[in-house]
């Protein structure tokens, strides 16, 4: 059964992740304020269905990615990832999916032919500042954060520090990592992770910033944008392959298994491991 006779499958698109057109621009939108459009397995699915539908569509030039409620996204879905614990590999397998799906969505956004642009009105953390990080280009509201706080719950952030890496100057990046503080608006625009904070929001600006580049010529477009990720830095799949194989070993350690539990469980972590051994 292809992916097209999956009703599920296309059930979960459009629950979670919803397409629009207006014009030459595509506009997806992050549809699970309930869970903080966090990346579950099923978001990661429909948001890489309704990419790939918005690179098909005949006339759109440029992508808009936006979210509803009050968080652009969570990053992954902490109490998915958790109840995996209990499968018979400790969730290895399933830690590994993940990373991978996540990874491959991050990819697909480098690597389609028209620009996408993140419109960013509330908070990003995680995975989810992995995504605007990702965007080519990306606008924020006045609301909008952006965090990796990781190292908040004994887990690294080393697949977001991949998409990070290769926006921010190194110490910014690191910052962000090692820190695992907020920064608002003002920060990831001097930090060089967004490109433009809107004092109305970030929806309208970016819509108008999708259709400037609209007007320009598709081919060019094309070229440009696919030399300049050429170029700019080594093949990001095997960075991404490396950080995903690091993030699944740091997932099965006892630090990010309490961190984990004692972020689920509103209460401060009591660290086993005090090393990276």
């Amino acid at each position: 059964m292809t992916q097209q006779e999956n009703p599920r499958s296309e059930n979960v698109a459009r629950a979670l992740v919803t397409l629009a057109e207006d014009g030459p621009v595509a506009i997806i939108t992050l549809n699970s304020p309930e869970t903080r459009n966090a990346l579950s397995s099923a978001m990661l699915e429909a948001l890489a269905q309704n990419l790939a539908k918005a690179a098909q569509q005949p006339g759109v030039r440029a992508i808009v990615v936006q979210a509803e409620g009050d968080v652009f996204c969570a990053g992954h879905d902490l109490k998915e990832m958790t109840a995996h614990r209990s499968d018979n590999d400790g969730g290895e397998a399933f830690f590994t999916q993940t990373m991978r799906a996540c990874s491959n969505v991050m990819q697909q956004i480098v690597g389609m032919l028209q620009p996408v642009i993140a419109a960013v009105d509330g908070m990003a953390t995680a995975a989810g500042c992995q995504l605007v990080a990702a965007c080519d280009l990306a606008v924020a509201g006045p609301h909008a954060r952006f965090c990796t706080p990781g190292v908040n719950i004994g887990l690294f952030c080393s697949t977001p520090a991949v998409a990070l890496s290769r926006n921010l100057a190194r110490k910014h990046a690191m910052e962000m990592l090692l820190t695992g503080d907020v920064f608002d608006a003002d920060d990831a625009l001097r930090f060089g992770l967004i490109n433009h904070v809107s004092p109305d929001g970030a929806r309208a600006p970016a819509l108008a910033l999708a259709r400037k580049i609209a007007q320009k010529s598709a081919q060019a477009i094309t070229f440009g944008k696919k030399c300049f990720y050429r170029q700019v830095e080594a093949p990001l799949s095997q960075a991404y392959e490396d950080a995903s194989a690091v993030m699944v070993a740091n997932m099965l350690q006892a630090d990010a298994r309490e961190g984990i539990a004692a972020f689920l469980e509103k209460r401060a972590p009591q660290w086993v491991q005090r090393d990276a051994s």
